[in-house]
């Protein structure tokens, strides 16, 4: 069926029925730990790992993320269709979370589970095959999961408010990978093996010497311990989501008997719909601007600022990891505010507005006469981070409505995983072309802080200007966004008088 978005300046009131309890909210915000160490850890980790600590090419290391964005882009298909169609006592998203979620926590820490002394190619096959494996089970996460968020509340305002509350304590997950460089240097780890690793763990939780900056002679064996730790949270994480979550549509869908989807509406169908189209090219643009120099801005404090100490530029990276948590927390009331008076699309357009800007000052803001006003670097793109997410999140179920009322059918699973499938493309472009960029620059790690002038000015200056250029591309595909706050109360209305409220 067709229709017409009228302009109606009434809201859906937001009844007590469209409100998603705290414990609800709770559980969808813990699946932030599982989605950010589960899928963007391993990035963070990657160079300092198999690039700096054991000198593998980073070209050949954005090789392995670009495969692994590719392959991320044919398994998040495949798991979005296989929840939608799923029927269990449990539901339709709930078993894969559960399952996919402790796999996920076990798995982490064997992603790292090499010895030194390899060939380049043996670690380069390595992580092609244990990140391949991963990425299996981080879809059959992740689909089901984002799926979930779509469906928990048909509210307007309460959308942008369940995905505030999961961006607020996605803020912890984030704090932990920022201080994941800082942690696989600590002192604890020099001259730590194998052989001493009980005794090098007992002296992290009883000496305050452990903590100390160290020289970073075995940051495979700190990335190690690091993760043991990170999944064995993310069991419990599964764990406490299956328990805490509920399917606000399952009965819908199943007393309504609505038909499988079929595996091509995954993604052809999916693309059918202009308003997702409109949304998949800013949030490719976002992706693919910020993720191409996400590497820079680390060797732009070690080498840049720091002079290529890295155990003084992990202890940075952590200050400015507390700064984006701190920041991050500001910026999601800031627009969930912006949002529910302006509507989702012009707090949208401030958020992308004041990302350019905060990209822009990074070329006077990372100084290393003064290395403190880097935090505000980390910062001010965190804030905007944390509106883009906030927001983003929060219209994906207004397309869904949209969807639902042009097709009869709920397909949450086939929009995420369609969106997921455009999204990984443009990050696995960015990630691919970040180490090549990187490499282009002039950037040797051999040097450790006697790095060419030149590569210095290249990777201070793409940092502060590719990201500008794809941003505005992003601004002008919100600017063709349809659905706005008038357009989806008087869709809503038309939903419920067809199928009933849920």
């Amino acid at each position: 069926m067709s229709t017409q978005l009228s302009s109606q300046t009434e809201e859906t009131v937001n009844s007590p029925s469209d409100r998603v309890p705290l414990p609800q909210k709770f559980g969808f915000g813990l699946g932030s730990f599982v989605d950010m160490w589960g899928q963007w850890l391993y990035n963070s980790l990657a160079f300092q790992v198999f690039n700096i600590f054991l000198g593998i090419n980073p070209g050949l290391v954005s090789t392995v993320l670009m495969i692994n964005r590719l392959w991320d882009a044919v398994t998040d298909p495949l798991f979005g269709w296989l929840s939608d169609n799923t029927r269990s006592r449990f539901g339709r998203r709930r078993p894969f979370i559960l399952i996919a979620g402790l796999l996920a926590g076990v798995g982490l820490p064997l992603l790292y589970a090499v010895g030194e002394g390899w060939s380049s190619h043996q670690y380069f096959l390595y992580m092609i095959l244990s990140s391949g494996v991963y990425i299996c089970i981080t879809s059959a996460f992740m689909m089901p999961y984002a799926s979930l968020g779509m469906e928990m509340t048909p509210n307007y305002n309460e959308r942008t408010l369940l995905m505030g509350v999961r961006n607020a304590i996605q803020k912890a997950p984030e704090l932990a990978m920022f201080f994941a460089g800082q942690f696989t240097t600590l002192a604890v780890w020099d001259g730590a093996n194998m052989t001493n690793l009980s005794e090098r763990l007992f002296l992290l939780f009883t000496s305050s010497d452990a903590w100390a900056k160290g020289k970073g002679e075995n940051i495979l064996l700190g990335a190690q311990v690091y993760t043991t730790i990170l999944g064995a949270i993310m069991v419990l994480c599964a764990i406490l989501m299956f328990v805490l979550l509920r399917e606000r549509y399952y009965k819908n869908v199943v007393e309504r008997k609505q038909k499988k989807v079929k595996i091509i509406e995954t993604i052809y169908q999916a693309l059918s719909c202009k308003p997702f189209r409109n949304l998949l090219f800013m949030v490719l643009a976002y992706a693919i601007g910020t993720s191409m120099v996400g590497a820079l801005g680390y060797y732009n404090t070690i080498y840049y600022v720091c002079q290529g100490d890295l155990g003084l530029g992990a202890a940075w990276n952590f200050k400015m990891g507390i700064a984006g948590m701190v920041f991050g927390f500001l910026g999601i009331p800031f627009y969930t505010t912006i949002s529910k008076k302006w509507g989702k699309r012009h707090a949208m357009a401030l958020v992308l507005i004041m990302a350019i800007m905060a990209f822009i000052g990074d070329w006077w803001l990372y100084n290393p006469n003064l290395p403190w006003l880097q935090i505000f670097a980390t910062g001010f793109v965190a804030f905007t981070g944390a509106g883009f997410w906030t927001l983003y999140n929060s219209l994906l179920p207004d397309v869904i409505d949209y969807d639902e009322l042009e097709s009869g059918k709920r397909r949450e699973g086939a929009f995420s995983a369609c969106q997921s499938w455009i999204m990984k493309v443009g990050l696995a472009l960015g990630a691919g072309a970040s180490g090549w960029i990187l490499a282009a620059t002039g950037f040797d790690s051999e040097l450790g802080g006697n790095q060419p002038a030149e590569a210095i000015f290249w990777i201070r200056f793409l940092l502060s200007s590719v990201p500008v250029i794809f941003l505005l591309g992003a601004l002008f595909a919100l600017y063709k966004f349809p659905l706005t706050r008038e357009n989806m109360a008087t869709l809503r209305s038309e939903l419920e008088a067809i199928r009933g409220k849920v």
